[in-house]
């Protein structure tokens, strides 16, 4: 039988906004605050987004250096120091600059609390990033939108593993074939996909260098009446709550892919 879609759960960066080029900002800045002759173009950033975790992405591309960083005895204090400094430094651009979420996102954050369908976060950066990028775009009371948000210092384990998309469903009550997650990189779908969740993916340029696991459906974005999905695409011209239902019914009768499109 077929179960009811109960929530849409939501990966932030990459997924809700395209964060990254702003995280690549804040990062760069920080190793100048602290003197370090380290400089992340988009091709390397792109590459250390294989790894979940700002502070984890440092410490991996640290442990491949010869200036001997990584060796010190104060490299894990130093290391909560920096993503500190970054953290507070992404949170300045993004109010100079506010960044809009991806097409389709806030209009489907509408038309799912319109049907009593529950909205939920699962992500790996921090509740800070997570303020700083929500609050321009849905106001200070953005928290009362979502039934869940996980973030990654909730859960002992980031993406690929399954954690934080298992404690999101455990503070929905609900079961993995009850809603659909939304994610835009390996990790990501790995994670929701280890959680038994069928995932909606919708790659950007970062993401789109990695090996990305098939999703139930890939598509460049959501769409909407003014940014409409490519010709051909699957839920051209933009993807609705009745397109989801649709999708997430075929999926929990059957695990076949429908289509990839990106």
């Amino acid at each position: 039988m077929t179960r009811e879609l109960r929530a849409l759960i939501f990966d932030v960066d990459g997924t809700l906004a395209d964060t990254e080029e702003f995280h690549r900002r804040a990062f760069n800045a920080t190793f100048a605050a602290f003197c370090l002759d380290w400089w992340w173009n988009r091709e390397t950033y792109r590459d250390l987004l294989r790894v979940a975790g700002g502070r984890q992405r440092m410490q991996a591309f640290a442990s491949e250096q010869t200036d001997g960083l990584a060796l010190r005895d104060d490299f894990d204090v130093l290391l909560r120091e920096m993503h500190a400094h970054k953290t507070r430094h992404y949170d300045g651009l993004l109010r100079e600059q506010p960044l809009a979420l991806r097409p389709g996102i806030s209009r489907l954050f509408d038309e799912a609390r319109s049907h009593d369908v529950r909205l939920a976060i699962t992500t790996t950066t921090t509740a800070a990033n997570l303020e700083a990028l929500l609050t321009p775009s849905l106001g200070h009371v953005w928290r009362e939108r979502f039934a869940a948000i996980v973030c990654g210092g909730d859960v002992a384990r980031l993406k690929p593993a399954p954690d934080a998309y298992l404690e999101t469903l455990r503070r929905l009550r609900i079961d993995a074939d009850e809603a659909l997650a939304f994610e835009d990189s390996a990790n990501g779908i790995r994670s929701a996909q280890a959680a038994g969740l069928t995932v909606i993916v919708t790659p950007t340029w970062y993401s789109l260098a990695e090996n990305l696991p098939a999703g139930f459906v890939s598509l460049p974005h959501l769409g909407d009446p003014d940014h409409a999905l490519p010709m051909g695409a699957p839920g051209a011209p933009y993807i609705d709550l009745a397109r989801l239902r649709g999708w997430h019914a075929e999926a929990t009768n059957s695990p076949v892919r429908i289509s990839a499109c990106c």
